[in-house]
């Protein structure tokens, strides 16, 4: 099961940043979500894949699709065809640099741990309770970090979706 999900989560992965059309890279990021609360599960987190579930796969991405839909704009390339540029190359220099890290780190670990049941956890592992705690007392700067990120995204997004559209033309219109 763990390797359905994982393989789960990487297609996800791969197709929110190949696919074309934003509300299937969109229904992507959904079936990632849904493979990494199969993999909490797994990690005997039932919270954690709960809120995953309903959080992130059912309100966040609920409202990623009505706003993909409502700003349109899929048959509108997001960038023309050919014409990569630096950071084209630069993003393909990083992926074959992540892709060595990574293959690094699985064949240093020899996969030892495939036929053992793994590590033992204390009863509560992954409570509401626990998690609350961590959340507060370790990683309290992270998680505020990734919530200011994804609001700066969000905002970003609009201000892209706008220029796309052209309505910062009309607005300028109006106010003149």
């Amino acid at each position: 099961m763990f390797f359905v999900a994982a393989a789960g989560a990487l297609a996800g992965a791969l197709g929110v940043v190949t696919l074309r059309n934003p509300f299937y890279s969109v229904l992507a990021l959904i079936g990632h979500l849904v493979s990494l609360a199969v993999l909490f599960l797994l990690l005997r987190s039932e919270f954690l894949a709960a809120a995953q579930i309903v959080v992130y796969a059912g309100a966040i991405m609920v409202l990623y699709l009505f706003v993909t839909a409502y700003v349109g704009g899929a048959d509108q390339a997001l960038r023309r065809t050919g014409e990569a540029g630096a950071a084209g190359q630069l993003g393909m220099v990083m992926a074959g640099a992540l892709f060595v890290v990574i293959s690094l780190a699985v064949l240093g670990s020899s996969l030892d741990a495939l036929d053992t049941r793994g590590a033992e956890v204390e009863p509560g592992f992954g409570s509401p309770a626990e998690i609350g705690q961590l959340l507060l007392k370790k990683f309290l700067i992270p998680f505020e970090a990734a919530s200011f990120l994804l609001l700066v995204a969000a905002v970003c997004a609009v201000v892209l979706a706008r220029r796309r559209r052209g309505l910062d033309e009309d607005l300028g219109e109006v106010r003149s």
